[in-house]
């Protein structure tokens, strides 16, 4: 699954503002503003983009995701550019593709798949701590470069599938499995702060790190994190270990990335042209 890379809207003729993205991907535009803006800000959806410079003078990036459950539809994207006697707004239009999700069976252990009243408000506790943590938002850009894949493994595509587990429907896997052996290094995709450490019911221990501008990865079922909160961390730095902590079947990352409010792939995410180190 690729990334979709957008185009210069004052080099580029009009017909090129639609861009075309499925489900799940990670569009990267840029838009040149004359003079000196205060701020770029977009809005997609229901969602705040923010552009940050990215070095060409003038020229601003902004990072869209398409959330895996966003519905098939031609949606506006507008780009409002603020400056201090005024604003101008770019409008763009985004065609939002289904992608062909799998659907994938497994059978676990009944109390996984079950949980007794004890482990549901267990369970409950620590997607409100999750949903925090995302919920937050941190005007700074960490990260200068593109974003790596954290493990070396066999990648199942399990990004998206519609799970049916004992039988029973289950919500979409919102990341990506990487199998790897037992206690392979994890690294972090790229620079940002620890804003999670935890051991939870179902994602094992965890690891959230926090890119800056809405765009954080996730680091599931591990079998040792060796990062504390609050730690700053660089682009391939070791932040764990693989393991099969919480849901699991066996020995593998579960690696999330999640960009203003939108799930979305992680290896879209690091298939953008962000530069190079």
């Amino acid at each position: 699954m690729l990334a979709v890379v957008g185009v210069s809207y004052a080099a580029q003729a009009a017909a090129e503002k639609v861009f075309t993205a499925k489900q799940g991907e990670v569009l990267y535009l840029t838009v040149v503003a004359e003079g000196n803006p205060a701020s770029v800000q977009g809005r997609f959806r229901d969602r705040s983009i923010p552009f940050f410079k990215t070095g060409p003078s003038g020229e601003y990036g902004a990072l869209v995701g398409i959330d895996m459950a966003d519905e098939p539809a031609t949606v506006d994207l507008k780009a409002a550019i603020t400056y201090p006697d005024g604003r101008q707004e770019r409008m763009y239009r985004v065609v939002v593709q289904a992608e062909a999700f799998r659907v994938q069976s497994m059978t676990l252990p009944k109390d996984q798949v079950e949980p007794d009243a004890a482990a549901l408000k267990r369970i409950n506790l620590e997607k409100e701590k999750v949903q925090a943590v995302l919920a937050g938002l941190t005007p700074e850009r960490f990260w200068t470069s593109g974003f790596l894949v954290p493990v070396e493994g066999t990648v199942t595509g399990a990004f998206g599938s519609k799970r049916i587990l004992n039988g029973q429907p289950r919500n979409q896997h919102s990341g990506e499995d990487i199998s790897a052996p037992l206690g392979a290094p994890v690294k972090a995709a790229n620079d940002g702060i620890v804003r999670m450490v935890d051991d939870q019911f179902f994602s094992g221990i965890s690891v959230i790190l926090d890119h800056g501008l809405g765009v954080f990865t996730m680091y599931f079922h591990l079998d040792s994190a060796t990062v504390k909160d609050g730690a700053r961390v660089k682009r391939g730095e070791v932040i764990g270990t693989v393991g099969h902590s919480g849901r699991a079947t066996g020995p593998h990352l579960h690696w999330a990335a999640w960009l203003n409010g939108s799930r979305v792939n992680p290896f879209s995410l690091a298939k953008l042209p962000l530069g190079t180190p």
